[in-house]
Formats: C-alpha cells, structure tokens, sequence
C-alpha cells in the first residue's frame, strides 16, 4: 500500500473481512446517531470509520517500527490483518531499555491519538454531525487500543514492556520472556472467564455469542504466548550451535570420481562429507548428500561426484571458528544445505550440514 519512512505497508485480506464486520455492526448504531442519513449513507460512514480506525492502527505500528529503525533494527515491513497489525522487526533490540521504548511507543501514540480526539470532541466540534460522530468513535477505539495493548502479556505490547523489565531485572532476556509469555497465557484465560463469569452470576440469560471476540483474541494472545515459549527454547540451545562440534570429516576428491569410489575413501577415512577439488586442492564443490543417497547403489560406479555437487559459492564458506548466533546469522544470509567450513589459513576442516544443526533443535 505504500512505504512510509521506507518500510512497506501490506494489507491482509482478512483486513477486508474485519472491515465488513465493522461496517455491519456499527451501520444500524449510525442510522440512530445521524437520523438524517439514509440507510446506504450510514453504512457508508460506519465503512469510513474502520478505514479511519485500520489509519491508527497503521500509526500505533509505525511507532514501533520507526523508532527501531533509529535504533538501527532492520524493519521487514508492516502488515494490517484481521485483528490488527504487526511490525516485522528482524532484530531485537539489544538492551533492555531499548526493548522498553520500541514496546511501548504503540500504545503511546494510540493513546495520544484518544487524547487529542478527545479535545477536538469536548472543544473544537459541535453540533453533532458526521465529522463529531467519527472523531468520537475514534478517539474512544485508539483508547481501547492503547489500554488493551498494555496488558502485561505477549504478544502484547505490555508483554514486551514486562519482559523488558524482567530482563533489566534478572539479567536475562530469556527469563524475560518466559514470564510475559505466561502472562500472555494468564489473560487468555482471564479474558474468556470474566465475561464468562459475568454472565453466569447476572440476571440476564446467557448468550454464547458474547463470547465468540473474547475467544479469538483470547486464542490469539494464547497461540502468540505459546510461540514465544518456543523461541525462548529455541534462543536457549543457540550457544550448543558449534560449527566446529557439529562438523562433518570431509575428504577432497577430483570431479571425476566415481561416487562408489568416492563413498569408499569416505568410510575407510571415517568421514562424512565430500568436497570436489581441481588438481591443485583448491575447493569447488560439495557433494550433496540427498543426491548420493537418492542414487541407486547400482548407479553408483558409473556416476562421478561432480554430477552430484553443488558448486561452491563464498558464502558457502564459513569460517570453523563460528558459533552461536554468528553461526545462525551466516547461515540464514546464505540457506543451504551444506557448507564448508575452512580455517583461518583457508585450509579445510570440514563440512557443515544444516541437518546437523536443526537436530540441535529438535524436541523444541
């Protein structure tokens, strides 16, 4: 839809279907606010005020994401979707502090968007009318917004706040994550029980479709909860990625190798790994291993490894000395399945498979 402040702006189709709920259920609430409108006209205005309301959402995600651009954070894009919006930062912010700022610049502009709604209704617009009508719906929405947004739970915005000042706290962003995260959890439940409860103990019968929203937020707060349980995880076994632990013994042979030949070297060498070299030593390629095991063991002897490498680009070189998240970040700039991993001196030592780092992550 555009690129403020260079980051791309994308609307969901799902945004079409919120957008016709909003439509349907304030069109009647319009008729009655603005009787001298027809009943298409009403309609009409409720369209215009989920535009207007999906505008300051967009603003609330804006904040978060240009503030993490002055922070250097990369931002991916932002995209409007059925209950809400979210900014793709690709990178967390590296202190406590910042984490703290970037959360909460959201529901800030969302409530300062309901406060200067507020004057403009009390001050500026009288009279009643459209224009009254929408600014009051507005500002009283952005209000919603922010304050539901500073509930202390991820995937909230409060939620990052309170890992923000847990992290500050312990020391750990992990830790952090984990108690907004159930946090997270605790107002999924909250927000089916209260209206639960609610109607169980009043006087008026109980309607099951006065559930239907606290359950889908509920189920997304949940499932947004969950997913940064399983990160957490995830961040905590990133330090056992070793390149050097993980790699594969690798023995160098010349394109024209057969493969059973070169399968042969492989195993009274004890390796696991075999790199295609010219006739000086120099690298060119890595033997695949899904093409080796796909090849028939007939094939075999009539097959040379070249057939079966992919040749090697530099940023399929890795240096052995990588680790942790140095390790992750060269690999997710260049995927790939395999990589040679060299020494300083450019000597090999090895071949990387990505296979063997996933299983460092499996039961996650």
């Amino acid at each position: 839809m555009g690129r403020p402040f260079g980051i791309p702006v994308y609307v969901s189709w799902t945004w079409f279907l919120v957008a016709g709920f909003i439509t349907m259920m304030f069109g009647p609430q319009m008729r009655q606010m603005l009787p001298q409108l027809d009943e298409f006209a009403a309609y009409g205005v409720a369209f215009l005020f989920a535009v207007l309301l999906y505008v300051s959402v967009l603003l609330h995600e804006l904040a978060h994401s240009v503030l993490a651009k002055a922070y250097g954070l990369p931002v991916r894009r932002i995209t409007l979707y059925l209950l809400g919006g979210v900014s793709e930062i690709e990178k967390e912010p590296p202190t406590p502090g910042k984490e703290f700022m970037v959360a909460a610049a959201g529901p800030m502009l969302s409530l300062g968007l309901a406060g200067l709604g507020l004057l403009a209704d009390v001050f500026l617009i009288n009279g009643g009318g459209i224009l009254e009508v929408l600014t009051w719906q507005l500002w009283f929405a952005n209000l919603i917004v922010g304050v539901f947004n500073l509930l202390p739970g991820l995937p909230l915005d409060g939620g990052r706040m309170l890992r923000a000042g847990v992290w500050k706290v312990a020391g750990s962003p992990g830790s952090g994550t984990v108690v907004a995260a159930w946090g997270g959890r605790v107002l999924a439940v909250l927000l089916i029980a209260f209206p639960l409860v609610t109607a169980l103990t009043s006087e008026r019968e109980f309607d099951p479709v006065d559930l239907l929203w606290p359950m889908v937020l509920a189920s997304f707060i949940w499932m947004g909860a969950t997913q940064s349980l399983r990160v957490a995880k995830i961040k905590e076994r990133i330090p056992q990625v070793n390149a050097r632990t993980l790699a594969r013994r690798a023995i160098p042979v010349t394109a024209e190798t057969p493969l059973s030949e070169a399968l042969r070297q492989a195993a009274e060498a004890r390796a696991g790994a075999l790199v295609v070299v010219d006739h000086e030593g120099k690298p060119l390629a890595i033997v695949s291993e899904a093409a080796v095991q796909a090849t028939p063991e007939h094939r075999r002897p009539w097959v040379n490894v070249a057939s079966l490498a992919k040749t090697l680009e530099p940023t399929m070189i890795l240096n052995a000395d990588l680790a942790g998240e140095a390790l992750i970040e060269a690999m997710r700039d260049a995927p790939g399945s395999e990589y040679l991993l060299v020494e300083r001196t450019g000597e090999i030592y090895g071949v990387l498979a990505t296979s063997d780092v996933n299983r460092v992550f499996i039961g996650v």
